[in-house]
């Protein structure tokens, strides 16, 4: 079975910026697009980016179109959530899925302090 390791959350002052990693084990993880969610406190997840299986397309929840940047390292069954000119409305645990299967990891935690 899969399994996806997220990390890089912190907490970081409103404009400042964090990368968030995605570990996938497996040999599943160059042929599945994957995405990135967020859950806040008190609110129900919600979708952030997501990234085809080469790297080539992708989308964004209008919330964080230009500042955050999606990537993937097939060959190091990676994927990162760059994240820019962070608000405090950014704050959330942090979730890293495969698209269409699999289940959730533990997320990572970030803070963005006003």
């Amino acid at each position: 079975q899969v399994q996806l390791v997220e990390s890089g959350g912190g907490l970081v002052q409103a404009g400042g910026s964090l990368r968030l990693s995605c570990a996938a084990s497996g040999r599943t993880f160059s042929f599945n697009a994957m995405g990135w969610f967020r859950q806040a406190p008190g609110k129900e997840r919600e979708f952030v980016a997501a990234i085809d299986y080469s790297g080539g397309k992708h989308d964004y929840a209008d919330s964080v179109k230009g500042r955050f940047t999606i990537s993937r390292d097939n060959p190091k069954n990676t994927m990162y959530l760059q994240m820019n000119s962070l608000k405090p409305e950014d704050t959330a645990v942090y979730y890293c899925k495969f698209i269409s299967f699999g289940s959730w990891g533990q997320g990572t935690h970030v803070t963005v302090s006003s």
